[in-house]
């Protein structure tokens, strides 16, 4: 009776072990579908506005099957953008050092700012950075500090340069008018470009308006139509492909909340005054959103889509990697892009030295990694990398190396070399468009 016992006992833990092996494959089986299921495709408005999609990416696995080869050597994706300043200066080209002498800039409550100290930077040994560049305080007027970028910002893979721009004749308060560089920086692009065989060399540039003095929706309607008849031929100029078979500049608009969304719809909308839909001049717009009710502005006023800018996870609404799949659930309801913007890691006390709470340290990249991860996890139809060289607020992946001067000691990358931030932009750019094959597949 034991012995049978024994042999029914045993039997029924094959048969306990037989179902917990099934069930388990089964669940294991179900996660792998679902992780490749194909992302939402919601229905694209077309009430007076041209459908809009990420553009076609040159294919990053020759001719073999995507999920066997890896992206061949120097091939960038044009839906990976960066963006890109060219307001720095030096004595020996510029006539004095621009941007890199920053001033302190002080608190807007006096009893703070009384605490802090005054003044501007002394380079090029104290510079406005707490990072040091590896082409020293450069001026953006150098063919050769231009060469370097572009074989930087392709040795990332990203493939849209976004421009921060400004007018002819203007600047922001620190700096000195730059629109006469733009043809210098889509002539770099595209030698670059055609150097790392990339398939369409002509789509590597976009535009990032500042907020300039006097910036409304007629002088942005100004804007483009200056930019697109001046720049719109040549061949560095980055177009959006839509569904409809069109191509359309793209134009970033940086604080665009600091414009009334009523304005801006006079500019966007098909009625609207001034409007730029249907025209030679249409394009896709894509607003800053800062704070949650920024939303449904940016969609009353009619742009294409939002995008986030600050590197400083938490510091606002739209800055917070938590609030990322909100964000992209209103973009996907309503028909917009979402451009999450990723940064390697924020601190700007070097011209804000009061704000030291809203520093995130970089931790060798674990930050840079984690933001990129909380992007693809909403997935975008575009990621910005904010920035390449944006070293105020120390967001740059552009190469820096480690520092010290008598009165400064810069932070650096190690223990990792200068292209570290380069390297993980293009592991995550690589992830990033092996992850959204699979969700479109």
């Amino acid at each position: 009776m034991a012995r049978l016992r024994k042999k029914v006992c045993v039997r029924l833990l094959l048969f306990a072990v037989f179902v917990f092996g099934t069930t388990m494959g089964w669940r294991t089986l179900k996660a792998s579908a679902g992780s490749s299921n194909p992302a939402p495709d919601p229905e694209l408005r077309t009430a007076g506005r041209t459908e809009r999609r990420p553009a076609a990416r040159d294919a990053p696995h020759g001719g073999g099957s995507s999920t066997e080869a890896a992206p061949e050597e120097g091939t960038v994706f044009y839906d990976v953008h960066i963006f890109y300043y060219v307001w720095y200066g030096t004595l020996h080209l510029d006539g004095r050092y621009v941007h890199w002498d920053h001033a302190l800039v002080p608190h807007w409550d006096p009893k703070i700012a009384a605490s802090y100290p005054r003044g501007r930077h002394l380079p090029p040994e104290d510079i406005g950075s707490s990072f040091y560049p590896e082409l020293e305080p450069y001026s953006s007027r150098d063919p050769a500090v231009l060469e370097s970028h572009m074989e930087q910002i392709g040795a990332a893979a990203a493939g849209v340069l976004v421009l921060s721009w400004y007018p002819p004749g203007l600047a922001d308060d620190n700096g000195e008018p730059t629109e006469d560089l733009v043809p210098a920086v889509l002539d770099a692009a595209y030698r670059h470009n055609l150097k790392v065989r990339v398939e369409v060399p002509q789509e590597v540039v976009a535009f990032h308006i500042q907020p300039y003095r006097g910036r409304s929706d007629r002088s942005v309607h100004d804007n483009v139509k200056y930019i697109i008849d001046r720049y719109g031929d040549h061949g560095a100029f980055y177009k959006f492909s839509t569904s409809t078979g069109k191509s359309l500049p793209v134009f970033y608009v940086y604080d665009s909340y600091l414009t009334p969304p009523e304005a801006w719809a006079e500019l966007l909308t098909p009625a609207g005054s001034h409007s730029l839909r249907g025209s030679a001049y249409d394009a896709v717009f894509i607003a800053l959103i800062v704070e949650e009710r920024h939303k449904l502005d940016i969609l009353s006023a009619g742009f294409d889509g939002m995008y986030t800018f600050f590197a400083s996870n938490g510091f606002s609404f739209g800055a917070s990697h938590q609030n990322w799949k909100s964000i992209k659930a209103f973009c996907d309801g309503n028909s917009l892009l979402f451009v999450p913007g990723v940064g390697p890691g924020y601190i700007d006390t070097s011209i804000r030295p009061w704000n030291n709470h809203n520093t995130r340290n970089r931790v060798n990249g674990r930050y840079y990694e984690t933001a990129l991860q909380a992007a693809l996890n909403v997935r975008p139809e575009m990621v910005a990398i904010a920035s390449f060289n944006e070293w105020h607020e120390g967001t740059q992946i552009e190469r820096a190396v480690p520092r010290k001067t008598a009165t400064r000691v810069y932070l650096d990358y190690r223990p990792h070399g200068p292209d570290h931030y380069l390297d993980l932009t293009r592991r995550w750019a690589e992830q990033f468009n092996k992850e959204k094959d699979e969700w479109t597949m």
